[in-house]
């Protein structure tokens, strides 16, 4: 029994990941789609177009995925109309949030958010209340195991990263949002493989909450982040050493 025991809990954690690998590619998918109809078709004239798809080949989508969503973006398979609305909030503990999301339908988006937020502690606030407190930068990590925070230092800065850091096995530079496809290309380039990189928003300064209550703020942030119309979410939250999810 044991045996089967152990093969279930795998199946099942691998139905989760492939769930939410699913999940990250349809929002990337709609990022594509609605830069390709903002900006044209072509990634070389079009600089959103051409961060969304570094974004998804990032993360290992499909060559075909990447073209059919530019194509249905540009028109050639139908048009639906997304709208980026930015919601801000707070978590337990007075913990800042910002919801960004791409949607075709605002009321249905908004009264999903405010829902999740009002269900788990939390609280949606106006326009502006949080959004002085973050910056948006890209983001681009690396596996501290594969590079040498120096190797990773004196390439990122040479082509135009803004800093470089190192912490818990993981070497995250940091880029203006401007020029975060050009030190992505760069990076690779340079025979580089990234873990992960995206566009996100970056707290000024963190909030230390104790541990049940960090529980609480990461519920609200799993949950914000299963609709697909939400495509990022930022927190202020420093997670406890002890936090385990």
């Amino acid at each position: 029994m044991s045996g089967h025991s152990k093969w279930a809990t795998i199946k099942h954690k691998k139905g989760i990941a492939d769930q939410k690998r699913g999940q990250k590619f349809t929002k990337l998918i709609k990022e594509i789609s609605v830069a390709a109809k903002m900006g044209g078709a072509d990634p070389e004239t079009n600089a959103a177009l051409r961060t969304a798809i570094l974004k998804a080949r990032a993360e290992n989508m499909p060559k075909d995925n990447i073209e059919r969503a530019i194509k249905k973006g540009s028109g050639e398979m139908g048009n639906a109309v997304f709208e980026e609305l930015t919601y801000e909030g707070y978590a337990p503990g007075g913990v800042a949030i910002i919801i960004d999301t791409l949607t075709d339908n605002k009321n249905r988006t908004a009264a999903d958010v405010r829902s999740t937020l009002v269900k788990l502690g939390g609280s949606l606030g106006t326009s502006g209340c949080v959004s002085y407190k973050f910056q948006t930068k890209g983001v681009i990590t690396y596996d501290a195991s594969k590079y040498s925070e120096d190797e990773i230092f004196n390439a990122a800065l040479e082509n135009g990263a803004e800093d470089v850091t190192n912490e818990d096995g993981t070497i995250e530079v940091f880029t203006a949002p401007g020029d975060f496809s050009g030190v992505l290309e760069a990076m690779q380039a340079a025979g580089f493989v990234q873990e992960s990189a995206d566009i996100n928003k970056i707290p000024d300064n963190y909030v230390a909450v104790d541990k049940e209550r960090a529980q609480k703020v990461m519920n609200i942030v799993e949950r914000l982040e299963d609709p697909d119309d939400v495509q990022m979410g930022s927190t202020e939250i420093e997670v406890p050493d002890d936090y385990e999810d």
